[in-house]
């Protein structure tokens, strides 16, 4: 009786994931999957390790650019997807899905599609398991877990009727392929879709996602559907159908070098047919990075927020070499080294980047390497590789992740080649940049780098009659001025320090103190209307800005705002128009030009309205359950956002390895850092109505500015708040100093 005892227990452990409470079990992959009152994060239930190739997910909607494969709300699934989206408004490449079925073949996702419960539903980083009304009161269940470019499916099928396992190779219209082999019991073949391809320069013939997929069992029936048709009108694959009653465990290997390469993934990565054992081993993955952020103190609600928060923003870049060798989308060619790709770097250079040199240091110098990479392969670090150049967003930020891994001492990169990227970054205006007006996701340019360097090097502005979202460039492009002024000093290169450090002043370029806000000009040096300016034929209202206007983009150079205040007039003057920017609803905490501005009392004199400030903004835009995140997470950001406030700091200005005091969310977090040491932060008293600091030690030593930096972490110090109700004047003398370049 005990031995049956313990059978059940093992077996309700499996199925109903009733361990003992570890980081990973607080996950809950579903938050970010729904639209709500709060908003919707474009997020997916991958099941995945940190920063893996592959991730897979239940596919409830066929997938494209602006649609995710699983949204919350859908009631039926029509596949499990090996995806490569990272984001809600990137596009797929190299998937391939597979499906659990009984009855007559169906392949398409209408007529393939089974409803389901969410009360059936488990979702977890390393295991989901849902199941799938077939009709009759028969049910599949259907189960997943996953290594870094594979994965295993566990189907049990009722009884009564064939069971079937449905393998899609592509859509109709993609001359996808597909294989079987009875004796080795696989379906082969590849995808070479990319639905970005419309957005980069390169056209990448030798382009395939290939896949291996086997069966543990040998299949009654192994055969392929679709190849039949040569123009690719209808969706291609392969099935294996068992006995019915089965339980039917599957390997899936992905690679983007050969099929070769994708069954050696698979021996290397699951060699064994246990499903438990793979599944646990993910588990241990996952912990071991979910354990570098501890939380003591709160509540497992808050836990879990916390803990899915870090769960999405270990997720990307995603990596993308194989064994020592990587297929390049830049040169279309197979290489020798370690690659990743899925760099959202105009969101994630803010905070996330940041983020993983704390909580992943051990990745940075290979995610260095690989921008480095596709500078030599393509010409340029790109600005969205997913997986080649997109041209999505502004600005050349790759310059901030290498200016911030230069300052934070990471060696593992060619620092002299990183620094030719970024100066040709800074210096070369892209092909075609006067005649082009390079509009956000304009199809088939060459790549956009810094669009307008032309105007802006001559007139030190962008001019909004010129270049499309000129405004915007302009400050950004200031900011990595900065950046590569940074690296010039560190690598020795002073007259060019020198003159990036005084071209990363141009935002003060327009600063309309009429206004009070920064305003675009107009290549004839006026101020170009606020609601945009007519383009060089007079008959189109061009918007200066990025996903924003004036009020959301006046604050966004983050390495001047000493200058900012100063022209605004004094700490008075610029806290006060702060006030306005929130009480006028120009906060848009949902798009990440918005993300830093919490913490930019800080710099005015007022740390009390930051500290307030950042825990309202928390409250409001994350959330517990699956409609618990507003905007696109956007590989990671809106995540790396909550994970900073929640310690109690934030990187307004990344690269300058300086962070920004907020108020921190509970009474004890431990960071585990790479070096071996722990950086705590204590927060006395702290509780949702005592958000005000009071008073702040560093290892004891009293700390008087609204600030700590790398080396003070790195130190493994103590930050000690005293916590209380009511604003204090902690830290209220601090000012920034103005850079001043000669």
């Amino acid at each position: 009786m005990r031995k049956l005892c313990f059978v059940i227990v093992s077996l309700f452990s499996t199925i109903g994931y009733a361990y003992a409470r570890d980081a990973a079990s607080y996950v809950n992959p579903l938050i970010g999957t729904q639209k709500s009152t709060i908003g919707y994060g474009g997020t997916m239930p991958f099941v995945s390790p940190p920063f893996g190739m592959t991730n897979w997910t239940p596919q409830t909607r066929q997938n494209k650019i602006s649609i995710t494969s699983y949204n919350y709300d859908d009631p039926t699934i029509s596949g499990f997807m090996g995806t490569h989206q990272p984001a809600i408004w990137m596009g797929d490449y190299g998937y391939v899905t597979l499906m659990p079925q009984t009855g007559v073949l169906r392949t398409t996702p209408d007529s393939r599609k089974l409803p389901y419960q969410h009360s059936t539903e488990v979702a977890r980083p390393d295991y989901y398991g849902v199941s799938l009304d077939a009709g009759g009161g028969r049910t599949i269940r259907a189960e997943m877990t996953a290594t870094e470019r594979c994965a295993m499916l566990r189907f049990r099928f009722p009884k009564g009727g064939v069971a079937r396992v449905l393998v899609e190779t592509s859509r109709p219209g993609i001359a996808g392929f597909a294989a079987v082999d009875a004796q080795s019991h696989e379906i082969t073949g590849y995808n070479p879709h990319r639905m970005d391809a419309h957005l980069g320069p390169y056209k990448l013939p030798n382009f395939k996602g290939y896949f291996v997929i086997q069966f543990q069992r040998a299949p009654q029936e192994l055969k392929t559907y679709g190849m039949e048709d040569d123009a690719a009108g209808s969706a291609r694959g392969g099935y294996a159908e068992f006995e019915p009653g089965e339980t039917v465990l599957v390997h899936v290997g992905t690679s983007f070098l050969s099929l070769d390469e994708a069954r050696a993934n698979l021996k290397r990565e699951m060699p064994e047919w246990n499903f438990d054992v793979v599944r646990q081993r993910l588990r241990a993955t996952w912990n071991e990075k979910l354990n570098r952020i501890q939380v003591d103190g709160t509540t497992d609600k808050e836990k879990r927020r916390l803990y899915t928060a870090l769960y999405h923003a270990l997720m990307y870049p995603r990596i993308f070499s194989e064994d020592g060798r990587y297929y390049s989308a830049f040169d279309d060619q197979i290489h020798t080294g370690e690659s990743y790709t899925a760099y959202s770097i105009w969101d994630t250079f803010r905070a996330e980047n940041s983020l993983l040199t704390l909580v992943a240091p051990e990745r940075v110098n290979g995610m260095i390497t690989a921008l480095l990479q596709n500078y030599k392969e393509g010409g340029w670090m790109p600005k969205w590789p997913n997986p080649s150049y997109t041209n999505i967003m502004i600005g050349t930020h790759a310059d901030s992740l290498v200016a911030e891994a230069i300052r934070k001492g990471f060696s593992g990169f060619d620092r002299e080649l990183a620094w030719h990227a970024v100066y040709k970054d800074a210096m070369t205006p892209p092909d075609g940049d006067t005649t082009r007006r390079w509009l956000d996701r304009e199809e088939h340019t060459p790549y956009e780098a810094r669009a307008g360097l032309t105007y802006y090097k001559r007139l030190g502005y962008i001019p909004t009659d010129k270049t499309d979202e000129a405004s915007s460039r302009t400050l950004e492009d200031s900011y990595d001025d900065w950046c590569v002024a940074q690296i010039a000093k560190t690598l020795g290169h002073e007259e060019d320090y020198r003159f990036f450090l005084q071209r990363s002043l141009n935002d003060r370029n327009l600063y309309n103190a009429a206004l009070g806000l920064m305003n675009g000009k107009t290549s004839d040096g006026k101020w170009a209307p606020i609601g945009g300016a007519r383009d060089t034929d007079g008959n189109r209202s061009v918007s200066g800005w990025t996903e924003g206007d004036a009020w959301v983009y006046t604050w966004s150079p983050f390495h001047d705002q000493a200058g900012l205040l100063q022209l605004m007039g004094g700490a008075e003057a610029y806290d006060a128009k702060l006030d306005l920017h929130f009480s006028g609803g120009h906060n848009v905490h949902r798009n990440e030009p918005s993300h830093h501005y919490g913490y930019l009392y800080d710099f005015g004199g007022r740390p009390w309205k930051t500290q307030e400030k950042v825990r309202e903004i928390a409250a409001a835009e994350y959330g517990y359950d699956a409609g618990g995140l507003d905007g696109d997470d956007d590989c990671g950001q809106m995540s790396a956002w909550l994970l900073f406030t929640a310690m109690g700091f934030y990187p307004v200005n990344p690269a300058s390895g300086e962070y920004m005091i907020g108020s921190p969310m509970y009474r004890r977090m431990t960071l585990e850092l790479g070096n071996g040491k722990k950086f705590r932060v204590l927060a006395e008293n702290n509780s949702a109505t005592n958000v005000y600091i009071q008073s702040a030690t560093l290892d004891g030593k009293p700390l008087d500015v609204p600030m700590i930096t790398w080396e003070e972490i790195q130190s493994g110090a103590t930050l000690h708040f005293v916590m209380g109700p009511k604003p204090s004047s902690w830290a209220s003398g601090w000012r920034p100093s103005l850079i001043t370049a000669k």
